[in-house]
């Protein structure tokens, strides 16, 4: 089985897949082999990667929280959901020591895209590093009021290093605390639940053992993934702590890194 994330792995710096990639996916597929996303993207943000992928399996989502089935467009499992009064909690922590900071909640129902469910919920003056042209905007009150798969932080002026640091000082193992990006946006999960624990959930419903997964990452949400694969690939591009804990290096992907070793047997 291969996994892979998405941004800064599979896709390019401009956030786009190139022919080399589509190509090497689907001579995976074709083999008979699964190829799954692993991603801390939500199910809605899924279907611009799979399709031009031709991909109907598996996807795991929200940094495990979440096993989509793409074809079907299907909620399969969701695990880890933090109750309102955690993410109450959780915030009152990180009010003091992130002042200034911001937050959003993503939800989830029955597919992708329910259209009973305000899938994401921001704060106002929420910072999205990716663009803010999406989320409902609502007071903290109604942010923290439902249950949600994963909890956004985000901070003006801060790594998400620095944010990561500051915020574990605090919760103290009580939440998972991981990121995709470094342009100030940390993202916490309930304990225990990473991309590692719905890759191996999927590998699980397939009878695939963890040697014989491959997969790939770049940032530190992916570093139990890749510990976990058989054999664990890290971009080039990647975080200093994918690097240090890898099997292998690749290109990074602005040089298609996943494509180059995935090349070696299909």
């Amino acid at each position: 089985m291969i996994a892979s994330d998405v941004d800064g792995t599979l896709l390019g710096p401009l956030e786009t897949l190139t022919e080399r990639t589509v190509d090497i996916v689907r001579r995976v597929t074709a083999a008979g082999i699964p190829f799954v996303l692993v991603s801390g993207r939500p199910p809605r943000w899924i279907a611009p990667i799979a399709e031009p992928l031709d991909l109907t399996g598996y996807a795991v989502c929200a940094n495990g929280a979440v096993l989509y089935e793409i074809g079907t467009d299907r909620i399969v499992a969701v695990h880890g959901l933090l109750e309102p009064q955690l993410l109450h909690d959780t915030v009152s922590a990180l009010d003091h020591a992130l002042p200034g900071c911001r937050f959003a909640a993503e939800r989830i129902g029955e597919s992708a895209r329910d259209p009973e469910m305000r899938n994401f919920v921001i704060e106002p003056d929420y910072h999205n590093p990716w663009g803010n042209h999406e989320g409902t905007e609502a007071p903290r009150a109604e942010v923290l009021g439902h249950p949600a798969i994963k909890l956004m932080i985000s901070r003006r002026g801060m790594s998400s290093d620095e944010m990561a640091r500051a915020a574990r000082e605090v919760l103290d193992g009580s939440v998972d605390i991981t990121y995709s990006t470094n342009s100030g946006l940390i993202e916490v999960a309930a304990h225990g639940i990473t991309k590692a624990t719905g890759l191996a959930e999927v590998a699980e419903r397939l009878g695939v053992p963890a040697e014989r997964v491959i997969a790939f990452g770049d940032m530190p949400n992916d570093l139990e993934m890749l510990s976990w694969a058989g054999h664990g690939v890290a971009m080039a591009n990647g975080h200093r702590q994918v690097l240090a804990i890898a099997d292998e290096v690749t290109a990074p992907n602005s040089e298609d890194g996943v494509a180059q070793v995935l090349e070696r047997w299909f």
